[in-house]
């Protein structure tokens, strides 16, 4: 209302957001109806990065697969591994050592340090916060050369396999990680100073993107985005897996469930992670890496290589049509990624492949929320929710 007079509204317009922009972070579009800058209609659209994942299952045995999972969540590839294979195992019927267990969620805590610092960088460099993604990539380079010493790779790692790991911890693992952890609060705390109490960041992000509890779990909404709108739901707490019940952290809720909230829950999740690793690095266990199954692991090179036994076992789990033999059944195992539910659902035939694989994304079920979030709003609002959200499009079309 300006002067006792309503506004008048000119012709709508209708507004491409993506496929090809930077703030997408990724093939997705989003077709904006706008009154002025008013957002009164937004359809999301997947469909952009179609890459057969959960068909390449049927094709590939249990731990070729592995590099698939790299490539949904290329933010937390670690993360990924771990859900699937604990998927398989758990078909599977074993347990892999308590080493192994905890050398995992080491991996995937570090995972989701690394995730949210990306998130972080891209969502705070989107309302222009530049010095804020300087500062998250230092930490995450970091991280990255911790998970280049154990798996081999920065991005895609493949570094489990069903029954165990590739490998066990390098010399000097734990010194680099008890150093990152020990220095990592100090500098996030860097941005806190940045950004938390900013008067443009603040009248960015809190108020904008809004939703209630009961409509976050109406949409399916999982992990920092539902824990946000004050719902205290951790998978790792309710229904602890891989040693997760020997540890203990906190779960940090928001209340109003905007970008503010998902932006302090990362923030706080990163500091929980944090308590999460020291508590696994005093308690590592000794002992193998592996389940001592030769009809599940590969076997040592040297045995390969020197014993007729060994390069047997070797074949028979590489060669077409042996491998890994899960039993007939069928098999859904969800773990807490750095975005939320993580769930592999299996159909097993009883031969070394799979019969069917379906895949629960977290990103997917948050890219549908949009037009709850957006509509209402501001066009300068797209960018907001949608960066405080996380959306990676690896994960929504499959």
């Amino acid at each position: 209302m300006q002067g006792g007079q309503e506004r008048a509204t000119g012709e709508k317009m209708v507004l491409n957001f993506g496929p090809q922009h930077p703030a997408t972070h990724g093939t997705l579009r989003i077709v904006l109806e706008l009154d002025g800058e008013s957002i009164l209609k937004a359809t999301p659209h997947a469909g952009y990065l179609h890459t057969g994942f959960e068909k390449l299952g049927e094709h590939l045995d249990y731990n070729q697969y592995i590099v698939v999972t790299d490539r949904m969540n290329y933010l937390s590839p670690l993360s990924n591994n771990f859900g699937y294979v604990l998927a398989v195992e758990q078909l599977l019927g074993i347990e892999v050592p308590k080493r192994c267990q905890y050398i995992r969620l080491l991996m995937a805590e570090l995972s989701r340090v690394a995730d949210h610092l990306l998130w972080l960088g891209t969502a705070a460099l989107d309302l222009g916060a530049f010095s804020v993604f300087l500062y998250s990539f230092r930490e995450r380079e970091k991280l990255y050369s911790i998970f280049e010493k154990t798996t081999g790779a920065r991005l895609t790692t493949s570094y489990t396999r069903v029954g165990g790991v590739l490998r066990d911890l390098y010399d000097g693992c734990e010194e680099d990680v008890r150093q990152f952890v020990s220095n990592f609060p100090k500098a996030l705390k860097e941005t806190h100073t940045l950004l938390t109490r900013n008067r443009i960041w603040m009248d960015r992000t809190k108020g904008v993107g809004a939703i209630s509890p009961d409509d976050a779990i109406d949409y399916g909404l999982t992990g920092p985005c539902l824990r946000a709108t004050g719902v205290a739901h951790d998978i790792r707490k309710v229904e602890p897996y891989s040693s997760y019940d020997e540890v203990t952290f906190d779960v940090p809720v928001g209340t109003n469930g905007d970008v503010y909230d998902r932006y302090l829950v990362r923030m706080e999740e990163m500091i929980q992670s944090c308590g999460i690793i020291t508590q696994v690095l005093d308690n590592m266990p000794d002992g193998p890496v592996n389940v001592e199954d030769n009809k599940i692991t590969m076997p040592n090179k040297s045995d390969a290589y020197g014993h007729i036994e060994g390069l047997i076992h070797h074949f028979k789990i590489v060669m077409d049509g042996h491998g890994v033999q899960l039993p007939k059944g069928e098999h859904y195992c969800a773990t807490e990624s750095p975005n939320g539910e993580l769930g592999f659902y299996i159909v097993s035939d009883g031969s070394g492949t799979a019969y069917r694989i379906r895949i629960r994304p977290p990103s997917f079920f948050h890219f549908q929320a949009l037009p709850h979030m957006l509509e209402g709003g501001m066009v300068s609002d797209t960018v907001a929710v949608l960066g405080s959200l996380n959306v990676i499009a690896g994960e929504l079309d499959r």
